[in-house]
Parts: C-alpha cells; structure tokens; sequence
C-alpha cells in the first residue's frame, strides 16, 4: 500500500460517524430539508453550497453569492466565502478548517469540528431561535471580593506554600528511613 493510501486510512479511522451524523441532521434541521441516504457525508458538502446556505440562514446575506456550476475553483470558492462568513459570526480561526481539507477531502474531522463549532457559536446570537448544536459555551462568571476578603487570603498559608509542619509527601509526621548496614 503506497504512504498516501496509509495516510488517508489512518484519517478515515479518526472520523467519529456518530458526530458526522449529528452535524449532518443539525444541517437538515436548519435547512428544513433532507439529503439522500446513499450520499456520503463529505460530498454533501463538498462544494460548499449546503454550507454557504447555512450560514446564510444563521446569518441572511452573509454570503452574497453562492456558485452553483462552474469548474473546481468555484467551488471551493464558496467554501472560502463560508469560512469568511463563520468568522465574521464568531467562530474562532483555530476551530475553521482548510479549503483543501473538504474539497479534497484530507481531513474530514476538521470539517465536522468546524460545523460543531459553528452550533457552539449559534448560543452566542439571541436572533437565532434554534436548532443548536453541541454543548453550550459556558458564560463569564465575573467576581468582586472585598478588600477585606482578599487581605484575608493572603494571611492563609497553604500547604503548597511548603508549611505542613513537619509532615513528608504521604503525610507522615516525623517518619525516618532506616539504614541498616551490613555486618
């Protein structure tokens, strides 16, 4: 078997079908509409249209122009618009993933993480009414201490700080280590 069949085997053994069918039924759900049973994950989206149509339905217009027909640069031109479009919404540049990773299919995980990340960041837009998808981002959880509260911290030593009054690691006050020589 050649270097780049083994490579793309070991990719194809990362993909979790599971999250891959989770991410493909929060499309429909957006869209409102369904695909074939017989068509694989990635050639749904291979072309960027499903995606591009999404986000516009996130976001109305945030993709002026989505290509329907033309050669292979077209086509990943809508997933570079896409891309563009779920930057503007929020999600971060470490969650998107590359253009050649969907349209040549190198890494379909990182297509699907991006997806995910796209539902994370629909919590953050109260204009969106739902579906969402994955888990929701936690909040900031802002707190004010008093000055007293804070002056009473730094009066605590803990036991990091390296007083445990005699105690070793397991917590053993005092204990020794034997040395018995040899006769």
């Amino acid at each position: 078997m050649s270097l780049q069949r083994q490579v793309q085997a070991k990719m194809f053994g990362k993909r979790d079908q599971e999250q891959e069918a989770e991410a493909l039924a929060w499309i429909c759900a957006v869209l409102g509409e369904t695909f074939p049973e017989n068509m694989a994950y990635e050639d749904i989206l291979r072309d960027g249209q499903v995606l591009c149509r999404v986000m516009n339905k996130l976001s109305p217009g945030s993709i002026k122009k989505i290509n329907t027909g033309g050669g292979q640069f077209k086509m990943m031109e809508n997933i570079t618009n896409f891309n563009t479009a779920i930057g503007k919404y929020g999600v971060p540049i470490v969650d998107k993933f590359q253009t050649a990773d969907l349209y040549e299919k190198k890494d379909i995980n990182q297509v699907t993480g991006t997806i995910f990340a796209l539902g994370r960041t629909t919590y953050k837009h109260s204009e969106w009414p739902g579906p969402w998808l994955g888990p929701k981002p936690a909040e900031e959880n802002v707190r004010v201490f008093s000055e007293e509260t804070i002056a009473a911290g730094k009066a605590h030593i803990g036991l990091q700080a390296g007083s445990n009054k005699g105690a070793n690691q397991s917590g053993e006050i005092g204990s020794r280590r034997m040395i018995i020589q040899g006769k």
